[in-house]
């Protein structure tokens, strides 16, 4: 019997926690690029092995052509001055458009010889010509034979394109960092197809959606041009630039030109960017990858020089505590860029515009929360940025105390007093909630759902992505406790990096994970814009004890904590949960903790008593940790003054 119910126990264990099987596509690129530097275009050939893991057959495919949003009258031109004639009040109380800075109107100014484009020269399936239509920054391929569910199929395309000056992400010569190149969204890529169908997303402003697979990436360039980005160098002692190992004699072949040979498996896009005068650090972390930070050498600007060696050396410092709290980083190589327009990820690199420590460990902490766990960034925003801002603050406030001296080791900033932070709410999150507060006040606000470029504003977008999606989990702790949020953030790393998560397919892990009921939660936060407001509503004595009643007015049910202080010192917190999370969360501190019948969330006002008389209560607060994202909070508190 004994034997028997281990079984049963080591089973369910096995259930709660088991690896979730949805199928994906699979893909394999070998390109060879041949870029001049003198005309800014380059020719590629591409072979692409694609793998029909789904159970449909395939009568057709798409692939993005990114740089051709930028010519004059695109989506994203049009899309970009729609939005300028939205005005806004900026920081300095003058009207400002709604546009993002860095596009305006720049992309209706563009000459010939300075747009972008990627034309398809040729494209076969299984060595026969394809018919296909290009609809800008979309091509469609109506394919003369279809592709089985089961069954593996090889593109070979031949292309040309033409680097745009920088305008958005990608392109060359910016003159904020002088960089020449950046190269992102550079090359014709197959769109995800996946268990809701295609998505050929035009490119609009945002997001990126992409297949997993492996590339074989060759860059024949301008021999003086150093090249830094995605995957493995696979002849660094030819190319050298820093690349070799220490000792090793670099042998680069006579001729004008060197051909930079990159291998990156299992990620779902490849970036790179090249400059003659980058220079290039490296830092080995043990028994982890080599970081390398290329920027754009000032000579005699030590200043500079120090700026960027504290991003090299800020990263050995924070992984560690990065892979503790959020999962182990799988690759053997990381790269911060100077390059882009401000930063943006990619699979193990970054390309950021400064050495902005925050925007490092931002783009940095996009290696989880979209180069491994891959969410379909047009469809969950708030899952990739939002996660990665509430990441990015814990990182930055455990590098700031770390560098300060003030804690050591792994240790995770649970004690607010030790970690130098407000006991009410930590640092990193005060963006956030003001972020979200003031969205909520504009009167703006989308539900979370919104595809990314369909937002009316760019205001609403940002603020719902980055704020809100990052008050979404930081609120997760306050529902279900911040250790099995902590948790459920690793859990969700073990079951579902490259596997293409949906927000329900994190719901499901918080929920076994803490074995309370959540889609309320998810319903509420992420399909409305329905918002929190509490209020103590009134108190009154009966047989020598206190009633209190609270007030439900916002439209959001949520879990209450009161914190009770009582004139003799002693405190009590009453603990309200909800009756649809159809639990409760662990205790989180050592305050003495009645908890209370659960609140149905059909009555507006709830009622329970204290065993002390009114006299003796000195304060009562709801939610002392401000952690719920409560519109309203100056009717959460009250202060008893006898």
């Amino acid at each position: 019997m004994r034997i028997f119910a281990t079984l049963v126990i080591c089973f369910i264990s096995i259930s709660v926690f088991a690896q979730p099987d949805r199928w994906q596509q699979k893909v394999k690129y070998v390109m060879d690029i041949n870029m001049n530097v003198q005309t800014n275009r380059f020719t590629g050939k591409q072979k692409l092995e694609y793998w029909n893991n789904s159970p449909d057959t395939l009568y057709k495919v798409f692939y993005h052509l990114y740089w051709n949003a930028f010519q004059p009258n695109s989506m994203m031109d049009a899309r970009s001055r729609e939005l300028g004639k939205i005005q806004f009040r900026g920081r300095d109380g003058n009207p400002v458009g709604d546009w993002d800075p860095r596009v305006q109107n720049r992309i209706l100014n563009l000459k010939p010889d300075e747009i972008g484009y990627q034309k398809i020269n040729t494209l076969k399936l299984n060595g026969v010509d394809q018919q296909f239509k290009i609809y800008e920054t979309i091509l469609e391929v109506n394919l003369s034979k279809p592709i089985l569910p089961k069954s593996k199929v090889v593109f070979d395309m031949d292309f040309e394109a033409q680097v745009p000056l920088q305008i958005r992400r990608s392109g060359r010569d910016n003159p904020r960092t002088g960089v020449r190149y950046s190269m992102s969204q550079w090359y014709p890529k197959m769109c995800e197809y996946d268990y809701e169908g295609w998505h050929p997303t035009p490119y609009v402003a945002r997001e990126f959606y992409g297949v997993w697979g492996d590339y074989d990436v060759n860059i024949t360039i301008d021999k003086n041009y150093i090249i830094g980005g995605t995957g493995y160098l696979q002849n660094a002692s030819q190319v050298g630039y820093g690349y070799e190992d220490a000792g090793t004699k670099v042998n680069r072949p006579s001729g004008n030109t060197l051909t930079w040979k990159f291998n990156a498996p299992n990620v779902h896009d490849f970036m790179w960017a090249a400059d003659p005068e980058f220079k290039h650090l490296t830092r080995n972390i043990p028994n982890g990858p080599v970081i390398h930070v290329l920027y754009k050498n000032k000579p005699n600007d030590a200043a500079n020089d120090a700026a960027w060696k504290e991003v090299a050396d800020a990263a050995v410092t924070a992984l560690p505590f990065i892979e503790k709290h959020f999962g182990e980083y799988p690759y053997k190589q990381y790269s911060f860029i100077h390059g882009g327009d401000g930063g943006m990820e990619y699979p193990m690199a970054t390309l950021i515009a400064g050495p902005s420590l925050g925007t490092v460990f931002h783009e940095w902490m996009h290696s989880w929360y979209q180069m491994m766990l891959a969410t379909n960034e047009s469809l969950y925003a708030w899952m990739d940025e939002g996660f990665t801002s509430y990441a990015e603050g814990l990182v930055s406030a455990f590098y700031k105390q770390k560098k300060a001296g003030l804690i050591s080791g792994l240790e995770l900033l649970a004690d607010p007093a030790k970690a130098g932070q407000s006991a009410d709410l930590p640092l990193y999150q005060d963006d956030s909630y003001t972020g979200y507060f003031n969205l909520v006040r504009s009167g703006l606000e989308e539900p979370l759902t919104t595809h990314a470029d369909h937002f009316n504003t760019n205001y609403a977008y940002s603020n719902a992505a980055y704020s809100k999606g990052a008050v979404f989990l930081e609120q997760l702790g306050y529902i279900i406790s911040d250790s099995l949020r902590d948790k459920t953030l690793l859990e969700y790393y073990k079951q579902w990096r490259f596997k293409h998560p949906n927000a329900n397919d994190f719901i499901r892990v918080a929920e076994k994970v803490s074995g309370i009921q959540l889609d309320w939660y998810k319903e509420y936060w992420v399909n409305t814009t329905k918002t929190i407001d509490y209020a103590i509503d009134s108190l009154w004595e009966q047989n020598g004890k206190t009633n209190i009643r609270l007030k439900m007015i916002g439209q959001i049910p949520m879990p209450v904590d009161v914190s009770l202080q009582f004139k003799d010192g002693s405190k009590e917190t009453a603990y309200i949960p909800q009756l649809i999370m159809f639990g409760e969360k662990p205790q989180e501190d050592t305050t003495p903790r009645v908890v209370r019948e659960p609140w149905k969330w059909t009555h507006p006002v709830y009622t329970f008593e204290v065993n002390q008389k009114l006299m003796n209560i000195k304060s009562i607060e709801i939610d002392a940790t401000q952690r719920m994202a409560d519109v309203n909070r100056k009717n959460n508190k009250l202060e008893l003054n006898w």
